[in-house]
């Protein structure tokens, strides 16, 4: 590294080839992974030979060399985090439309809540060049009019969220992004509130190449020349190579400086099916997403990862932001999980997207994807606009109470982990630097008898593309004394092996059990449930898999009950799948359509697009709702649960009584903490600030 100072607090990397670049290890052995049964490996083989054969569509690399672990100093200076009540989101999607199928609700309320929206878009989304009119004859292919029409429909879609007329008159310039290229840039701005769309319009076909992004992230030499959109304002947009996408992407972050940033999922779920259907709804083989997808996000996240380099290296602080990516395709093989309110919501914004060829928006290429529009997003048979999954859920900041009595919240932010302490209530201090990096957004946590807090997280250990290695691990952060620093970061792998199973590692649950032991659950690449347990004194077992032939969402609910039994609960595709003490439990649970949540033992779930959470005897916990829930038990005031409104305001459920969060910055998550005389609600909001509230 030359002396440079490194951007991840890790010590030195091993660098193949490029500033993303980097390797860690397993400190306490190779991962050893328990086999699970015939079914569960027909199904896994299924993925593998599937994956094997369509390296680029699903950003498939070799595997990546070991080296000795590398350690975190103790935490470093201060982050900035941006000036007081300054906030962005920037969203980056392959095609026009993959905002509003995938990232929305989550993006509506931010945008609802006065933040303004910049929404890039990498592929001009020209597909065959078929405007697709229901009932009507198919007319020649057109693609650079079939692009212009779906960024009309992007100007008529988020021109009614502004609340302005479908047809309202944007301003759209060329914005250069350094090396010669240039997107097109539209701005509408109305009642305080602000949108900014770029195209950066690569084509997604070549005549050499069926999936052009895709190759783009594996070959090294492959070059794609822009698509042309009509009447688009760019004249000379300049090629794309491998690293030319990265660096533009890297420029968009510099120029826009967010503070949120949403991406689509760079690690797609295994989902193994017939290769006719999948080649019919364009799913990759074996993974439950669109090629695009994937590649566009591995270019999202390496573009992440450059960013808070760079930043680093030239003498910055850290960029202060929280960064979430979106399960694609995989919304159509799981339960539903919008209720019926926030799905209209949701399904609303695709209208003027698909437009009508009746319409007089002025733009002679079409007004709007009409193949979308009308009633079809909720009569299509894949089902995509009825769910919003995070790749990672559960990004709510970790709590625990300090010695003296304060409350700390730990996160993720610029893809490091940081700690914030109460100064006093309601008032918190700047983010101290716990290293770590690049994590991907949530943390697990555990708080041992003696105080003291473990967190885990998953690390990118790399992603560079071009036939370079692509991994991830779990990684731990002790710390040394209750409410002090932190020992050094440690590797502890993974339950599978080889980069393309290792990459469908899930969020780390930890829980820490009264004998001083602490159970980790994550998720695993054949969608079962792998545990590591960490012995009293310190040292770490093998990964081992929980018994039977569960295939589960991630989003997994632990807790202890009265007995002192461990209980994990995790949604399946029939059926909640429960196990107590590593074992699994007789009986059938009924289905949930979301993450579930855990308390003294019991189990709150909501049934698949419904809004209304059930307790653990099936009653109405009195929480309505969508989202992801957190439960605590306590001794005043029994379970106490934390949800999202319909609305998308916070509420907190206990002892018969629901309490609504009064104003304050939006949520982009919350968690729960019990604390004498009540309960602590502590979340991140959109411009990187924590926040709390005790209701």
């Amino acid at each position: 590294m030359g002396g440079r100072r490194d951007p991840w607090g890790e010590g030195p990397l091993s660098v193949h080839s490029s500033p993303l670049s980097y390797t860690s290890s397993d400190a306490a052995g190779a991962p050893s992974g328990a086999a699970r049964g015939a079914s569960r490996r027909a199904l896994l083989a299924a993925a593998v030979a599937a994956a094997a054969g369509t390296a680029a569509a699903g950003c498939s690399v070799p595997d990546a060399r070991r080296a000795a672990p590398a350690a975190d100093p103790a935490p470093g200076k201060a982050l900035a985090a941006g000036a007081p009540g300054r906030a962005l989101l920037l969203q980056i999607s392959a095609h026009p439309d993959d905002d509003l199928y995938f990232m929305n609700p989550d993006s509506q309320r931010l945008f609802d809540a006065g933040v303004p929206l910049v929404s890039v878009y990498v592929t001009g989304g020209e597909h065959t060049g078929v405007n697709r009119i229901a009932g009507m004859p198919r007319t020649a292919p057109d693609p650079a009019a079939y692009s212009s029409a779906r960024r009309q429909g992007l100007r008529q879609s988020y021109a009614r969220a502004l609340g302005l007329p479908l047809f309202a008159p944007w301003r759209r310039t060329e914005l250069p992004l350094g090396g010669g290229r240039a997107a097109e840039l539209a701005v509408l701005a109305h009642g305080g509130r602000r949108v900014e769309l770029v195209f950066l319009d690569l084509p997604m076909h070549t005549p050499r190449r069926y999936m052009a992004v895709p190759a783009l992230w594996e070959d090294r030499a492959l070059e794609l020349s822009p698509h042309r959109s009509a009447g688009s304002p760019v004249r000379r947009p300049g090629p794309y190579d491998h690293d030319g996408l990265v660096a533009a992407l890297v420029a968009l972050l510099r120029r826009y400086r967010p503070t949120v940033v949403h991406t689509l999922d760079p690690d797609p779920d295994a989902q193994p099916g017939d290769d006719a259907t999948r080649r019919r709804d364009s799913e990759q083989p074996g993974f439950s997403d669109h090629g695009d997808h994937t590649a566009v996000a591995c270019f999202s996240w390496a573009a992440l990862i450059r960013w808070v380099a760079e930043e680093v290296r030239a003498g910055a602080p850290v960029p202060a932001f929280t960064a979430t990516a979106f399960r694609g395709y995989y919304n159509r093989h799981w339960p539903k999980n919008l209720p019926p309110e926030v799905l209209a919501g949701k399904a609303a914004r695709l209208v003027p997207y698909g437009g009508d060829p009746s319409w007089a928006c002025g733009n002679p290429s079409g007004c709007g994807d009409y193949g979308v529009g009308g009633d079809r997003p909720l009569t299509n048979r894949k089902g995509w606009v009825r769910s919003t999954h995070h790749r990672w859920p559960g990004a709510a900041p970790r709590l625990a109470a300090e010695p003296d009595g304060r409350i700390a919240a730990y996160g993720v932010l610029g893809l490091r982990a940081v700690r914030w302490r109460e100064d006093r209530p309601g008032a918190w201090g700047p983010p101290e630097d716990l290293g770590g990096g690049p994590l991907a957004p949530a943390l697990g946590s555990a708080v041992l008898p003696d105080g003291r807090v473990l967190l885990f997280g998953v690390r990118f250990t790399a992603l560079t593309g071009r036939g370079g290695p692509n991994g991830r691990e779990v990684v731990v952060l002790e710390q040394r004394s209750p409410g002090g620093p932190f020992l050094a970061w440690r590797g502890l792998g993974g339950p599978d092996r080889g980069p393309e199973r290792g990459r469908r590692l899930g969020v780390p649950v930890a829980l820490a059990l009264p004998d001083g032991r602490v159970r980790l659950f994550v998720r695993d690449a054949a969608r079962g449930v792998a545990e590591r347990v960490r012995a009293a004194d310190g040292s770490w077992g093998p990964w081992r898999a929980l018994p039977g032939d569960a295939v589960v969402q991630d989003g997994f609910a632990v807790s202890l009950d009265a007995a002192g039994r461990t209980h994990l609960y995790a949604a399946g595709p029939a059926s909640v799948r429960h196990w107590v003490d590593g074992r699994e439990a007789p009986g059938a649970l009924p289905v949930s359509g979301s993450a579930v949540a855990s308390a003294g033992g019991g189990l709150y779930h909501r049934p698949p697009a419904a809004a209304r959470l059930l307790g653990p005897d099936g009653a109405d916990a009195g929480l309505d709702g969508y989202g992801e829930v957190a439960a605590v038990r306590t001794e005043a005031l029994g379970t106490v649960l934390l949800g999202t409104g319909a609305d998308g305001r916070l509420r907190v459920r206990a002892g018969g009584r629901t309490r609504v969060r009064p104003g304050g910055p939006a949520a982009l998550s919350a968690g729960l903490l019990a604390a004498p005389g009540g309960v602590v609600v502590a979340g991140l909001g959109p411009d990187g600030r924590p926040w709390s509230w005790r209701p």
